[in-house]
């Protein structure tokens, strides 16, 4: 029997360690790399414009900045008589209604207090507009949000070729008025536009995004939006993947939401962003692996299902970024001390270069120039903060229509 020595047990045990918590964060890094390696973007071809849609805007106290939105997408290149813009005014308390009526929008008005959410807004909205029988397919958007004109060409053209649910690329409106909004553009075109891509290049599902989303109404019918969470876009993305429906991307298309400026309103939609998907992860992980190991007899494979439940359980960037790179500094410190080999800290170089290579790719596809060079030097302050709102306590996810503070109200 081989004596070890109390060193050999240290070194030993400080180089499991380093090994195990390695492998969590390689693994996600990885699977970042990859999706940004193959994200690719492909010329669109514009459909027909035989499908009627119905462009639904949900809207909580939105007076401020409606009547832009509703330009924006009566300004659509799109045949008049087969689109309509209507907005659900949800519980409002100011001149929403009144301002999108002006603005030439339909205007739903939704009254009730007990059943508050975005979620409950959209399924009013679907419900009236699966009643009314006029349109073929419905188009979400936010109302603080411009469009391109070329939006519904892009989603009818998607729509022609089998498609039952469609996101287009969605990005930030007002990256320019600092350096957090610059940071955001730059999250965005990593989490919207790297990942999708992938995903769409490789067939699996890109997910819902909340703004700038297409759906039959065969298919609404078919698997209702019964998706009422703080993050009910996400939520309704995985029950349609249930449902083995795929969301295409459409890149050729886009959307632009205006994000929060001051630290307070970002902290807020931040808060309920990841709580959302904190109960998410928890309701959800477990039916999508199970459908993930095979339905039915034959018990397939799904593809789909295991990239939903990995995209869940996925964590913000920033903590990501954070683990990488305390999990290599960590390392290398053991290294020089000789407690672990150097072998040991290329599983976390590993983990940084995918990274790099995911957060490159956002960069590039982020259209923001060469001054993304400047906007990165911000990543540290904008990482600490975000790492602290995590070390927050959490409280239960918000049920109710929180409306972020913008610049329109000013």
């Amino acid at each position: 029997m081989v004596d070890m020595s109390t060193a050999s047990l240290v070194r030993a045990a400080a180089t499991t360690v380093s090994t195990l918590a390695a492998l969590p964060v390689v693994a996600t890094s990885g699977y970042l790399a990859a999706l940004s390696l193959v994200a690719r973007r492909r010329p669109a071809a514009p459909g027909s414009d035989r499908t009627r849609f119905d462009l639904l805007v949900p809207a909580h106290d939105e007076a401020g900045g409606i009547a832009a939105t509703v330009a924006s997408l009566l300004a659509i290149d799109y045949p008049a008589d087969r689109r309509r813009v209507i907005v659900i005014a949800d519980n409002c308390v100011d001149a929403t209604a009144a301002v999108a009526r002006a603005a030439g929008a339909i205007v739903l008005e939704r009254t009730a207090p007990d059943l508050r959410g975005k979620g409950h807004a959209l399924a009013f909205g679907y419900a009236s507009v699966m009643a009314d029988g006029v349109a073929d397919a419905v188009v979400v958007v936010d109302a603080d949000t411009v469009v391109s004109r070329d939006l519904l060409r892009v989603i009818a053209g998607e729509i022609d070729r089998g498609a039952e649910c469609v996101q287009v690329e969605y990005g930030v409106r007002n990256r320019g008025e600092s350096w957090r909004t610059r940071l955001m553009a730059i999250a965005f075109a990593c989490y919207h536009t790297v990942r999708s891509l992938g995903r769409e290049r490789l067939g699996l599902s890109c997910g819902l995004r909340g703004n700038g989303m297409a759906f039959t109404t065969a298919l609404l019918r078919r698997v209702p939006a019964d998706a009422y969470s703080v993050v009910e876009d996400v939520e309704y993305g995985v029950i349609l993947g249930l449902a083995g429906v795929r969301v295409a991307y459409a890149a050729d298309a886009s959307v632009h939401g205006e994000m929060p400026v001051a630290a307070a309103q970002a902290r807020s939609q931040r808060d309920r962003w990841e709580e959302g998907r904190a109960a998410l992860r928890r309701r959800w992980v477990p039916p999508l692996l199970r459908a993930a190991a095979g339905r039915g007899a034959a018990r397939r494979f799904d593809p789909v299902a295991l990239d939903l439940a990995v995209d869940l359980l996925v964590p913000p960037l920033t903590r990501l970024g954070f683990a990488a790179v305390l999990g290599t500094a960590l390392t290398a410190a053991l290294v020089a001390t000789g407690l672990v080999p150097v072998a040991a800290l290329v599983l976390w170089v590993v983990a940084l270069a995918g990274l790099v290579i995911h957060v490159g790719r956002g960069c590039l596809l982020s259209d923001a120039g060469p001054r993304v060079i400047v906007d990165l030097l911000w990543a540290p302050i904008y990482a600490c903060w975000k790492l602290a709102l995590g070390l927050r306590p959490r409280r239960r996810p918000a049920t109710e229509w929180v409306r972020t503070a913008r610049r329109s109200d000013r």
